[in-house]
């Protein structure tokens, strides 16, 4: 039988150290993966105590240039909410396209005043826009009541939900509109 030289190492030892080396790698990478998956879904969600927003007009007081692309405008903050004057009962909004999913409000007027919104669908398939979705929806829907309009604020960090949204209202409103 052949003898090794006293200096080399075991075939052994040799595999275990490669496995221990392997195993500090792959522990390495998930560890990467779930410090910036972490971060990206903080950096994702908004605040929910204190979101920053931006004024959404109607396309009759937005400006010509930007109504037909973007709804979303700098804030205004003189404009009172409208008078009422929307039919009771119950209007429902066409689906709108929010990227990761569709948008469908539905609107309840009792005595000529908005008293509820409901979202029909909303994006809710990837975990990151539950999360948004679930702080977004709050807001919008109490931006509306008490704006009694489709002037409402978007909720930064939910910008295409809030867009989509506010398709789906308007067009609810219109069919709800003396």
């Amino acid at each position: 039988m052949a003898r090794k030289p006293p200096n080399q190492e075991s075939d052994f030892v040799h595999q275990l150290k490669k496995f221990f080396l392997s195993a500090f790698v792959v522990i390495t990478f998930i560890a990467y993966f779930l410090h910036q998956r972490g971060t990206n879904v903080a950096a994702a969600s908004p605040v929910a105590t204190a979101p920053s927003t931006t004024t959404v007009n109607s396309p009759a007081t937005a400006t010509s240039a930007n109504t037909a692309t973007n709804p979303i405008l700098a804030p205004t903050a003189t404009q009172p909410p409208q008078a009422s004057g929307y039919k009771n009962g119950t209007f429902t909004g066409p689906e709108s396209n929010a990227y990761y999913g569709l948008v469908q409000v539905q609107v309840v007027i009792q005595n000529g005043k908005i008293t509820d919104v409901k979202f029909l669908d909303y994006p809710h398939d990837r975990r990151t826009s539950q999360e948004i979705n679930a702080q977004a929806m709050p807001w919008l829907t109490q931006e509306v009541i008490q704006a009694q309009s489709a002037n409402i604020n978007a909720i930064s960090g939910a910008t295409l939900t809030s867009q989509a949204f506010y398709t789906s209202l308007q067009a609810a409103l219109a069919s709800a509109s003396n």
